[in-house]
């Protein structure tokens, strides 16, 4: 399965949530969205920096993980960026492939 890093940052909002619900309760909710999607959870971490989550987990596909940021988005708590990642063998692979490519100028 394809693995994907969910960052999110706290609406007003959504900061309202955690400071009821607390962080392992919205782990718990973070776990079963990921779950019920078809993918499995790696690790979720709270932080004070650019971006409040760090969501790491596997998911069937592409489709999955947006349908993850469509209905985490459209709840309005928290604004997510998805980034699909890449496993060092997968580099490999891609690196191998025989591309073509012209630079401009040439």
């Amino acid at each position: 399965m394809p693995t994907f890093l969910l960052q999110s940052t706290y609406t007003a909002e959504g900061l309202k949530g955690l400071i009821q619900d607390g962080g392992t309760r919205r782990a718990e909710v973070v776990r079963a969205l990921v779950e019920n999607a078809g993918g499995q959870l790696s690790s979720l971490h709270f932080a004070f920096a650019d971006r409040d989550t760090y969501v790491l987990c596997d998911l069937p596909d592409h489709r999955a993980a947006a349908a993850l940021a469509i209905a985490i988005g459209a709840a309005r708590g928290l604004r997510v960026q998805v980034t699909p990642l890449l496993s060092p063998a997968e580099v490999d692979e891609a690196a191998r492939m025989p591309i073509g490519y012209t630079p401009p100028g040439e």
